[in-house]
């Protein structure tokens, strides 16, 4: 049994993915696994075993589909030593030693294999602050998600604490009322910790299960970031003690090394907890997922793998692997 085997095994049983949702996966992914196959085929063409010319193109291959150069210098050295153990390993093996290095990598990070997100009962209410550039899909995310928290039977309030745009809380209450939950707002140039104090104050008296607070999707400057959004959250403890209990930072993955940079930018300026990828259907560029999950040590919570309102999945390890090598 290989590593990946027996890695998920047990954890597939438990996961319970849909064979929709797998399907909507599989499409999502298609234009990467295509580019990236494609590219390996090149990779490996004349070679029946491999060497040090085939991970030399090993590494551009995995470079050039965006996995990130720390990470594809990591998975080159964990196959550089499977290859020091079997001095004549074949060729047609890479497929599945990749798969195993790579799943392998999105476990240290990854501990999740649920299809459906689960608010903690200690938390009630559970807040979500969610961060990310203009552009990324922040809101849409946002809106996905209050949908998908709503069907599972969760009390839902949003909060539009972006009030440096008008669009962003006009944008942000058309997916409240598409999906029929609450939002908290005040005019264009409040003060964005205000609108999240009014926001967790709403919450606790609807008695609320989540909260998700829309913030400012801007980097002009790293310490004003910082400091905006350190007041948000100092304010909002005043009402929840331990709020906002996740920091979601929302990236594009179609942009590839831009998703790199945002991340490197928002890390800094914040604690990010957590990332959603969105804009995986359409793209070559789905290695992203698995260099910044790895790079910054920070577990990938949702994809985005289609336009439709169910199309942002939950990231699920064994079902991400399992369909980019399908």
């Amino acid at each position: 049994m290989s590593f990946f085997k027996k890695l998920f095994s047990s954890e597939k049983k438990e996961a319970n993915f849909t064979q929709e949702a797998r399907e909507t996966l599989d499409k999502g992914l298609e234009q990467t696994k295509t580019s990236f196959f494609s590219k390996l085929t090149k990779a490996v063409a004349g070679k029946s075993k491999v060497d040090d010319e085939v991970l030399d193109n090993l590494e551009e291959v995995l470079v050039g589909s965006d996995v990130g150069v720390e990470t594809t210098l990591k998975i080159i050295t964990r196959i550089e030593k499977r290859v020091a153990e079997d001095k004549y390993l074949g060729t047609d093996e890479l497929n599945r030693i990749l798969r195993d290095e790579i799943a392998a990598l999105l476990s240290e990070t990854n501990t999740n294999v649920a299809s459906t997100f689960t608010a903690p009962a200690d938390k009630k209410p559970y807040v979500l602050m969610v961060v990310g550039v203009n552009g990324v899909g922040k809101t849409t995310t946002i809106g996905k998600l209050a949908n998908q928290f709503k069907k599972q039977g969760y009390k839902v309030v949003l909060g539009a604490a972006d009030t440096f745009r008008a669009a962003a809380i006009d944008q942000l209450q058309v997916w409240a009322d598409r999906v029929g939950v609450p939002l908290v707002k005040q005019q264009m140039g409040s003060d964005p910790a205000s609108v999240a104090f009014d926001t967790l104050q709403s919450a606790v008296a609807q008695n609320a299960d989540i909260v998700i607070i829309d913030t400012a999707g801007r980097l002009h400057n790293k310490t004003n970031l910082m400091n905006e959004l350190t007041k948000v959250k100092r304010v909002m403890q005043k009402v929840i003690e331990d709020a906002p209990h996740d920091v979601l930072l929302v990236l594009d993955g179609s942009t590839g090394q831009n998703a790199f940079e945002q991340a490197k930018q928002f890390t800094a300026a914040t604690e990010v907890t957590s990332l959603a990828v969105t804009k995986l259907d359409g793209t070559a560029k789905g290695g992203v997922v698995i260099g910044i999950s790895d790079q910054f040590q920070i577990p990938v919570k949702y994809i985005g793998v289609g336009e439709g309102i169910d199309d942002l999945q939950v990231f699920n390890k064994y079902e991400f692997v399992d369909s980019f090598f399908k």
